[in-house]
């Protein structure tokens, strides 16, 4: 199974912020839509992402930074300050069992999905876990019926 399979069961909905954005507009826009991460865009081109574990890190550091004095309100945070400027990509021809090895290896939950420079979707290990759970399952399907229709030998009296 390749990613642009698993692209097609899932949708192509996409959700992109600017460098720019207000952090607190991200937390908004991923609870609102129940989405994990947000790809960054700037001048139609990829330069991050931003995920919750990026909005969990803000979030304690500043909290930490908060015990010693005074700090900025969070609401002022931009994207750009906090965002994976260099995200691992994934592209539409790559297997799923090479995805999920290069999720591991660099520990993203999310992965913009390329192709050449546009940015075709977002590819989270949710997704992959449930694209291979129903592949295994129509296979599974699939065994069960071949070999109820295979054919049964005559037993010799």
């Amino acid at each position: 199974m390749q990613v642009k399979e698993v692209l097609r069961v899932k949708g192509n909905t996409l959700f992109t912020v600017t460098p720019e954005t207000h952090l607190s507009d991200c937390v908004v826009t991923m609870a609102d839509h129940d989405v994990g991460s947000l790809v960054v865009m700037d001048k139609g081109e990829l330069v991050g992402i931003v995920t919750f574990r990026e909005v969990i890190r803000v979030l304690a550091k500043r909290q930490k930074e908060h015990r010693t004095g005074p700090t900025p309100p969070v609401a002022e945070i931009v994207v750009q300050e906090v965002m994976n400027p260099s995200p691992t990509v994934a592209t539409l021809d790559m297997e799923v069992d090479n995805l999920r090895k290069l999720m591991l290896e660099n520990h993203q939950r999310y992965l913009p999905v390329m192709d050449g420079n546009t940015l075709c979707g977002v590819i989270s290990f949710h997704d992959v876990a449930k694209a291979v759970l129903e592949e295994q399952g129509f296979e599974n399907k699939m065994l069960k019926g071949y070999i109820r229709d295979w054919p049964m030998e005559e037993s010799s009296n």
